[in-house]
């Protein structure tokens, strides 16, 4: 497996924020990693649209959050 170089920088402006910076290629080969372009990942995407518009969702702080 070829190696994925990305670079990562702190935002000065913000705390607790990174900057990930990666080209075009670079990225399809991330999605490809996470199996960003699985036709169940999509669908999955479909129905996060749907939720949104109909206002289901609710922020949250931490993962804790989830539980």
């Amino acid at each position: 497996m070829t190696s994925l170089n990305i670079t990562i920088k702190e935002d000065k402006n913000r705390s607790r924020r990174a900057i990930i910076e990666l080209d075009a290629d670079k990225f399809e080969k991330l999605a490809g990693v996470f199996g960003l372009f699985n036709p169940e990942f999509l669908k999955s995407l479909d129905r996060a649209e749907k939720d949104y518009k109909a206002g289901r969702i609710f922020k949250i702080k931490s993962l804790k959050d989830l539980e």
